[in-house]
């Protein structure tokens, strides 16, 4: 990582065990921010990896697109639209197979290295051959290992010309350039640390080779983030030097340091400590509608739950209006549906309500009237921990023994990522603004093997299911935009009523921040909360 000249407040926060203790426990380091630095206190336990061809996880959608450049952008005003981003331009042809971009002329990495098509193909190439959990976005486009090189290459030094399999509608073929995964590397750079044949992905755990308006200085896991600004960015320079994600996962401390000024942004409060903060003349809130939906899941590998009457009882052993009263107030809206609002498709009927006499039929019916036990991998944070608990609770009251087992974000995923989970609460931002990102996710399983590559949601839970799978291809291939919306809005009843999944709400993201800040918003979606903007 390239080392600069900081300021002394960045060096206090920065060095020392003791500081490091600090910045731990949440208790203040000092008085004030830097004037030149963005401190946002955030749970970041769910970083795992910084390589964005790997990077499948919320706070790196974030960090990703605030430090990534791809050949397109989601608009954050109006997300139905694209922007460019290093492209310039781009042609489809007209048999809707060739999308042919141009590259902005002059642009570089933050290593100094020039950006060409070279590197835009290349970093397409290591994707498809590293086939990490987020390759199914470019293979869905008929992209393996033995065609890459041919269906996504470099004609010239500013031109990069992608081949699809079939002619998609070009928005979701643009809405999915817009994803993690199809960030652009630094060719020159990660070639540098590739060792047997990794395409450098061991030194990307913790690397950096982008070339977005900030770059990545540091990272220590479950403790900090640092981005700092990158003057070789083709755009606007970021106004601020740095940006510092302090990991904080109670909301009651976040409040804390944001009420005495020890950070600028808070971003985990729970209802109670947001109604707290708003009395507070130093203090104002943003907020926005995301594209992310919280549900639990059940593993089909477990006989119990993979009974079609276990399914439905337990979506009616959950009490989702004291949730939507009491743990998601001003925070999220209760919605039992796998698409959110605000996308194409979207379908807002919530059928399910606590209802534990229904259950107990359902139970008995299944062979269970004394009913069973199982446990729920819990990401140790609210809201999903007092969810779990909500959950737990009712579920008892129909005999359903619910054990939690806690963990923190790297954990949790790695057993639901695993198929060894028996169920999983947690939380699924769209990818890309497009309903077959959810649909695809939801209801599509092609292998339902362990070995299994298209990994998705349907997969992790074991989950087969032939026919939805082939109704989201269809869907994805209809031109027809109120056709293709009613396809979805079907697809979504089915998986209401026949599903492992249990969904409960959409996020309203909220965001606590100092009366000082200019510029900070949040996108509608996690890659689109850009920090580079923002300024004192």
């Amino acid at each position: 990582m390239l080392m600069t000249k900081m300021n002394p407040k960045f060096r206090l926060l920065l060095g020392g065990a003791a500081v490091s203790a600090i910045l731990l426990s949440g208790v203040p380091a000092f008085a004030e921010t830097p004037a030149d630095t963005l401190v946002e206190a955030f749970a970041i336990d769910d970083v795992i990896t910084l390589d964005p061809a790997e990077a499948f996880e919320l706070t790196m959608g974030e960090i990703n697109g605030n430090t990534y450049d791809k050949l397109v952008r989601l608009d954050i005003n109006d997300p139905s639209k694209i922007v460019a981003d290093i492209a310039e331009s781009w042609t489809v042809s007209d048999d809707g197979l060739t999308y042919t971009f141009k590259l902005k002329p002059d642009l570089k990495f933050a290593s100094g290295n020039p950006i060409t098509a070279e590197d835009v193909a290349y970093s397409f190439e290591r994707a498809i051959k590293l086939d990490k959990s987020p390759a199914f976005i470019l293979t869905q486009f008929g992209l393996k290992a033995d065609n890459v090189a041919e269906k996504a290459k470099a004609t010239d030094a500013s031109t990069f010309v992608f081949t699809v399999d079939q002619p998609y509608a070009p928005s979701f073929v643009l809405n999915c350039l817009t994803a993690t995964v199809a960030s652009v590397v630094d060719k020159k750079l990660v070639s540098e640390h590739v060792v047997s044949d990794d395409f450098g992905n061991a030194w990307m755990k913790t690397g950096y080779a982008g070339s977005g308006p900030m770059k990545i200085r540091d990272w220590r896991a479950n403790e900090i983030i640092v981005l700092e600004r990158n003057d070789n960015y083709y755009g606007t320079k970021a106004l601020l030097n740095r940006v510092i994600y302090r990991h904080v996962k109670e909301s009651a401390a976040q409040r804390l340091l944001l009420e005495k000024g020890d950070i600028d942004v808070a971003r985990n409060l729970e209802p109670n400590d947001l109604e707290q903060v708003v009395k507070n003349k130093d203090i104002t809130t943003v907020n926005a509608p995301k594209g992310t939906i919280y549900y639990f899941s059940l593993n089909q590998k477990n006989p119990n739950l993979a009974k079609p009457e276990v399914r439905e009882a337990l979506k009616y052993l959950v009490d989702y209006d004291a949730i939507g009263e009491k743990l998601i107030k001003g925070i999220g809206e209760i919605h039992q549906t796998f698409l959110p609002k605000g996308i194409l498709g979207e379908l807002d009927e919530n059928p399910y309500k606590l209802d534990v006499e229904k259950a107990k039929g359902l139970l008995e019916k299944a062979g269970l009237k004394d009913g069973f036990s199982f446990t729920m991998d819990v990401r140790n944070n609210q809201p999903v921990t007092g969810i779990a608990e909500s959950v737990q609770q009712t579920m008892a009251q129909a005999g359903v023994k619910l054990e939690i087992i806690p963990g923190d974000g790297k954990q949790t995923l790695t057993k639901y990522r695993a198929r060894t989970h028996d169920s999983y609460i947690g939380q699924w931002g769209v990818d890309y603004w497009d309903p077959n990102s959810n649909a695809e996710t939801f209801t599509t399983n092609p292998d339902n093997a362990d070995t299994g590559t298209n990994k998705t949601l349907a997969w992790r839970n074991a989950w087969d299911v032939p026919d939805l799978t082939k109704e989201t291809k269809a869907a994805l291939l209809e031109r027809d935009g109120a056709k293709r919306a009613q396809m979805y809005q079907d697809l979504q009843k089915k998986v209401l009523e026949t599903s492992p999944f249990v969904l409960i709400f959409q996020q309203t993201e909220v965001a606590g921040l100092r009366a000082n800040l200019k510029g900070f918003k949040l996108g509608p979606s996690f890659d689109t909360n850009y920090v580079f903007n923002v300024s004192k």
